[in-house]
């Protein structure tokens, strides 16, 4: 963004003479560092087992399934795949491996951080969250499976609007390849569109009451009658985000285990609260919220949060 926002650092010459070019050569070292690891270690991995589990085309059954489906491969090994018929280079792969690592974390992290404050100041959905997931998980053993992952639909609407309130990522930009005819505005090829995702998930047209928390306007029937484009937290189209299905599998599994172990009560307010714009929205300070254990087994709530956290009781 410090690069960004100055222009004449867009230069890499000038930006070689810049304090930020020994900042950012650390830091990539430490990024690709461990990607580059990850990598390795996954591709040791198919040379100890021959290229056995690459092979995605062969439908001959083998011992490795998952209940009554065939494993299927992870985004890592399509790569490693590809590369082996010199389809992606090794820094292509890297590349990839990057992103899912900013986006696998620092956006969800952010998410989860909004879903909390706003838990925090409407009781009323906050219990109808837990309610929801204490049912689910009753029906499931007592435990968040994957199935009962699916069955949160009352806390998918609260992330989702979370994210139409806070959406992680704030703008996405496009460079166009063919000219768009935006009403009586026509905008060429080749220009680059900033999209504006804040002001867009606030448009009185789409979203009534835009500044009003309600997980509601995620239900199956307005949702139907709503403009496909209205609603961008991880874009649209075919440059969409590859793990969207990922992240709201993370973001309900940690919301639903705070839900089912602590009542919320908040201590800082969302109306105190002030962002930046990093890459993603960012809180410019630390967020307190009280957790209370809940009344189903105190000690036992407390000890799990505490190991879930890596700290001691």
């Amino acid at each position: 963004m410090y690069r960004m926002f100055r222009p004449w650092y867009i230069n890499d010459r000038l930006f070689w003479f810049s304090s930020k070019y020994k900042q950012q050569t650390k830091c990539l070292k430490v990024l690709h560092g461990f990607t580059e690891k990850i990598i390795a270690e996954r591709k040791r991995y198919h040379e100890s087992t021959g290229g056995r589990y690459l092979n995605f085309e062969n439908e001959a059954e083998d011992n490795d399934t998952i209940g009554s489906r065939k494993k299927r491969l992870a985004m890592l090994d399509l790569m490693i795949a590809a590369s082996n018929n010199n389809q992606m280079s090794d820094s292509d792969i890297r590349e990839e491996v990057d992103t899912f690592m900013f986006e696998g974390h620092d956006t969800v992290s952010m998410a989860l951080t909004f879903t909390i404050l706003l838990l925090t100041e409407h009781k009323d959905v906050q219990d109808r969250v837990r309610n929801e997931v204490n049912a689910v998980m009753e029906e499931n053993g007592g435990k968040l499976t994957m199935t009962a992952l699916q069955n949160l639909l009352y806390l998918e609407r609260c992330l989702k609007e979370t994210m139409r309130l806070y959406p992680s990522v704030y703008l996405i930009t496009r460079k166009l390849a063919e000219n768009v005819m935006l009403q009586s505005y026509l905008v060429p090829a080749g220009a680059n569109v900033i999209i504006d995702i804040v002001h867009l998930h606030q448009n009185l047209d789409f979203w009534p009451n835009p500044e009003v928390f309600d997980p509601d306007r995620f239900l199956p029937e307005l949702v139907q009658n709503r403009h496909p484009f209205a609603y961008l937290p991880f874009s649209a189209g075919s440059r969409n985000c590859i793990g969207q299905r990922f992240a709201m599998m993370e973001m309900k599994t940690v919301i639903g285990t705070l839900m089912h172990n602590f009542n919320l009560e908040p201590i800082d307010h969302l109306k105190d609260v002030r962002c930046s714009t990093d890459i993603i929205i960012r809180i410019g300070q630390p967020i307190r919220v009280k957790f209370v254990p809940s009344n189903r087994n105190c000690a036992t709530a407390t000890r799990e949060y505490a190991n879930y956290v890596g700290v001691k009781t």
